[in-house]
């Protein structure tokens, strides 16, 4: 597919995945517009350190996705629409679930309904592996079952089953993309590598919560590719397709191989407000993504020893960003 002039619309664009999608939908020739949440900071989150030359192409519509007017006038005119928006903190998520909720599945409908009505050529919809909770086999293809083990994933499996209902119901075209753990350049500390790579880099301890779960962690360039791919390909209409890298690793070896990159051995200290309730906590997810490559064509290209060396380098010239010494629900 030729992205040169085709109108997109990205929802959530000032967040991690959605910055670095937009980019590569700019640098093909997209006429790219980035739906951001509004503040009175006019704060672009992770937008504002694109290339300004980039980021001087992208539309910025500000608004809630659950102002159904607002995400309807966003959509207006868009080719393919790719729905990242939403609240994605799991502790947040403990703490505001009403909000969570709220924005995560009413900002879905809002999406398609807008999309529905309006003749949209595509929807991606974006879900998390988080639905499938702790895993009951590995590894975890798309028909292993859902659990809600906390607010925020409860939340999605909720927008999740939304986007399949307007599929069946209104033969909306919508294709639900389910990324595992992802991780880059620019990432916060909300998430777990970059919280221990700016620790190491400035502290002699490293504050996180259990060491046991293991996930499976794609590079961001790569959760991109997935997400250009998926927009492109033919017969996945109604489908769900996991990304990620059939692998997993503990979080605390994790943090050892990270602390091997870094040249540095930090104490690993246990932070009590880290740890998530015990039937909440996700204990292992392994991602099987035998169905990206054959629907879409998409494997994983780029390691995770490759992936971390990256995002190490990147953070280093960028530790004025982080906070190390807050926790970032």
């Amino acid at each position: 597919m030729n992205w040169n002039g085709k109108k997109v619309l990205v929802t959530g664009a000032g967040g991690f995945i959605a910055s670095h999608l937009i980019e590569r939908l700019v640098r093909e020739g997209a006429s790219a517009r980035g739906f951001v949440r509004y503040n009175s900071r006019n704060d672009l989150g992770m937008l504002k350190w694109l290339d300004a030359q980039i980021l001087s192409q992208i539309e910025i519509v500000q608004g809630d996705l659950r102002d159904p007017e607002a995400v309807r006038n966003a959509a207006r005119g868009a080719d393919t629409i790719f729905h990242l928006g939403a609240l994605i903190a799991i502790p947040y998520s403990y703490v505001n679930p009403r909000e969570v909720i709220d924005v995560n599945v009413m900002g879905t409908l809002n999406v398609l309904a807008a999309a529905r009505d309006l003749g949209t050529r595509r929807v991606v919809h974006t879900s998390t592996s988080e639905v499938y909770g702790t895993a009951q086999y590995v590894p975890i293809d798309e028909k292993h079952p859902l659990q809600g083990q906390s607010p925020y994933s409860a939340s999605k499996i909720g927008a999740d089953r939304i986007a399949e209902s307007f599929y069946r119901s209104f033969e909306t075209p919508v294709v639900t993309l389910r990324p595992f753990n992802t991780f880059g350049p620019g990432q916060s500390m909300r998430a777990v590598i970059p919280t221990i790579i700016v620790q190491a880099l400035t502290r002699d301890e490293v504050k996180l919560g259990s060491l046991d779960p293991s996930r499976d962690f794609t590079f961001v360039k790569d959760t991109a590719d997935g997400f250009v791919k998926v927009a492109e390909a033919e017969g996945v209409l109604g489908e769900e397709v996991n990304l990620g890298n059939d692998n997993t690793i503990r979080i605390g070896d994790l943090a050892q191989k990270i602390f091997g990159i870094i040249g540095k051995t930090p104490k690993i200290v246990s932070d009590p407000q880290r740890v998530r309730p015990n039937k909440s906590e996700v204990m292992k997810l392994w991602a099987s993504n035998e169905k990206a490559k054959r629907l879409i064509g998409w494997q994983p290209r780029i390691s995770l020893d490759e992936g971390l060396t990256e995002t190490i380098e990147w953070i280093s010239a960028h530790l004025d960003l982080y906070r190390p010494d807050q926790y970032a629900v």
